[in-house]
């Protein structure tokens, strides 16, 4: 699949889901909870976490949340309700067995982190997160900042040979390895993913990885938001549209 054949017109994604022989990996902010100013103010919702809890009963464990954040943060938001999880984009993956296995940190994260943080030092509105393998430059709530926080981000990628990510108002500065799409096909080598269709939702560019992945091994992905050209096969309108298709299930 090339470039070419991203599509922007989708259609919402059958009405019901049917979880027998699927496998769901699911983004965690802007799919399961809405985006936050700070990522500190995602908090452990009870119907989220409950429905989490009640899909990975129901499909035998073949669940996986697949984020940007650290794996801890993760754990918190959704009160350690799933156990496969793959962190910071991939670069740190717990299994179905929960054995975790991670990236080493890229030497250059030490010059890149000194940088942001006298960046960030000046202006309450900046916000530097550090998840050890990777540091993300908030500028959500200083949308005057954006070019500088892009350009100070685009340089340090230069310098230090970190892997830059964009998303939504932040850049992020990450030690190079896997992807989310590399993560989904490391879950589907093993149980009890094993044989399944993947079912990828995200609403990120981070999340493309994913849906090339899921549309590769016969499965799909879905997008949660606007339109914008794609690699996923459905689009769901927002996080409580994405909630609502999760709990109509058969």
């Amino acid at each position: 699949m090339s470039i070419e054949d991203l599509t922007t017109g989708l259609e919402k994604p059958p009405a019901k889901l049917a979880l027998e022989g699927a496998a769901l990996f699911l983004d965690l902010d802007g799919t399961l909870a809405p985006i936050a100013e700070r990522p500190e103010a995602v908090r452990p919702d009870a119907r989220r976490n409950g429905l989490l809890a009640d899909l990975a009963r129901r499909m035998n464990g073949r669940i996986a949340v697949v984020s940007g954040r650290a794996l801890d943060d993760v754990d918190r938001i959704l009160e350690d309700r799933v156990t496969c999880v793959a962190a910071i984009h991939g670069l740190v993956r717990r299994d179905a067995r929960g054995v975790v296995g991670e990236a080493a940190p890229h030497p250059g994260l030490t010059a890149a982190r000194k940088a942001i943080a006298e960046f960030v030092a000046a202006d309450s509105r900046l916000l530097m997160e550090d998840k050890a393998l990777s540091l993300t430059l908030h500028y959500r709530l200083a949308p005057d900042r954006a070019q500088e926080a892009v350009d100070l981000a685009e340089r340090l990628a230069t310098l230090t040979g970190l892997t830059l990510q964009p998303g939504d108002m932040v850049m992020e500065l990450r030690t190079p390895g896997a992807s989310k799409g590399d993560a989904l096909r490391a879950f589907m080598r093993e149980p009890p993913f094993q044989g399944a269709r993947p079912i990828f939702l995200g609403d990120d560019m981070t999340d493309e990885h994913g849906f090339f992945a899921a549309r590769q091994l016969g499965g799909y992905g879905v997008l949660v938001g606007p339109p914008r050209r794609t690699a996923a096969s459905y689009r769901m309108e927002n996080v409580a549209a994405t909630l609502a298709w999760l709990e109509q299930t058969r």
